[in-house]
């Protein structure tokens, strides 16, 4: 009886083994590795299309279809690339100028100016701030300069102790009777990590706007509080700018039309340079959507024109911020030429590094304000 048990069971356990096995699936398989070359080849396609992106000007000729049949239509004609300038960047930064007041507290005074630290809200918790400079004696209206200093600088940096590489680029402007405002933006900060304006702009990314956006809109803002002082002729606005400063004295008259005339000094084209050489060689504040097929800066230019705009590269200066310009400045000339107004557009490569340039500088400006 036992051993009949036993003999049962062992047959069950087997017919168990041998059924579980007949359900058991049977799968196609194969080697991940073989599907390597598919991978590779996606890799191929998307450099393909970036390549493609790049040299395809379809977008920029149907967004930027200027009209040049006088200088007031073409401005008109610009606006959908302005919008679309505008739309890339954020800007305008969400959040309404709050109601407090300015302030411009006297810092000092001596023989060219009066000095004034000035303090005005443009955002929730924002303010720009930098130095205010009256002329000395004047009586009644000047114009205005902005005068923006580059990356690592500050508005004393390119006042003070001679103005370093900046030389006249703030009381140059003084001297020559305009009232001056020199604006501070974001580079370094004392308790700060060290890529404080990296981090800064990744950060406003993600509500909705970028650093280049709440830049503009210090100088812009500021705008509307300086051009309603009594010394400030609100007609007459001039902006000069070296390095990063020269940046801003791009992007800023782009989308600011209130300012006449701007001189941008040893920035011009150098991120196309970098751009050409490494595509992500390019410091993040840049790296705004579009960049370098729609909003190169041979065509912001059309964005200032028919205002006037000069160019400067330093002839000693490093090889991007010294050729980075050359084969962009004829697009950029191309859009006064057709207007019939090339005086208002020049590029001027000096004897000299990463340095503002005042003669050629102050020339433009008093020939066009």
């Amino acid at each position: 009886m036992v051993a009949q048990f036993f003999r049962c069971l062992l047959v069950f356990v087997t017919l168990c083994v041998v059924s579980h096995a007949q359900d058991k699936p049977v799968y196609f398989e194969q080697d991940v590795k073989q599907s390597d070359p598919l991978r590779a080849e996606q890799a191929r396609e998307l450099d393909a299309y970036i390549l493609a992106m790049k040299c395809d000007h379809s977008r920029l000729k149907k967004l930027l279809a200027a009209d040049y049949s006088s200088p007031a239509a073409f401005e008109k004609s610009v606006e959908p690339y302005r919008q679309a300038f505008c739309d890339s960047i954020g800007y305008p930064p969400p959040g309404d100028a709050p109601k407090a007041a300015p302030g411009f507290e006297k810092m000092g005074e001596d023989g060219i100016g009066i000095y004034y630290r000035a303090v005005i809200p443009i955002l929730p918790e924002v303010h720009a701030e930098g130095i205010y400079i009256v002329p000395v004696g004047l009586k009644g209206k000047a114009p205005l300069i902005v005068s923006m200093h580059g990356g690592g600088g500050s508005p004393e940096v390119a006042l003070f102790h001679g103005g370093a590489n900046y030389h006249d680029m703030v009381r140059g402007a003084v001297k020559r009777g305009y009232v001056v405002f020199a604006p501070q933006h974001l580079f370094s900060a004392e308790g700060f990590p060290k890529d404080v304006r990296n981090r800064t702009d990744d950060r406003l990314r993600l509500v909705g706007t970028s650093l280049t956006a709440v830049e503009i809109a210090k100088i812009s803002r500021s705008l509307d509080v300086i051009l309603t002082r009594p010394e400030v002729d609100a007609s007459r606005v001039g902006m000069v700018g070296l390095s990063y400063g020269g940046y801003y004295a791009l992007v800023t008259p782009a989308v600011d039309t209130r300012i006449k005339v701007s001189v941008c000094s040893c920035y011009y084209g150098v991120q196309e340079a970098r751009y050409e050489r490494d595509e992500l060689s390019i410091p993040s504040d840049f790296k705004f959507k579009d960049r370098f097929t729609l909003f190169r800066d041979s065509d912001i230019a059309a964005l200032i024109c028919p205002r006037a705009l000069q160019i400067q590269a330093g002839l000693k200066d490093g090889v991007d911020h010294r050729d980075g310009g050359k084969p962009l400045a004829p697009i950029s000339a191309g859009y006064y030429d057709q207007l019939k107004l090339s005086d208002r557009f020049q590029h001027v490569i000096f004897e000299g590094g990463h340095e503002f340039h005042d003669k050629s500088a102050w020339e433009f400006v008093k020939l066009h304000l």
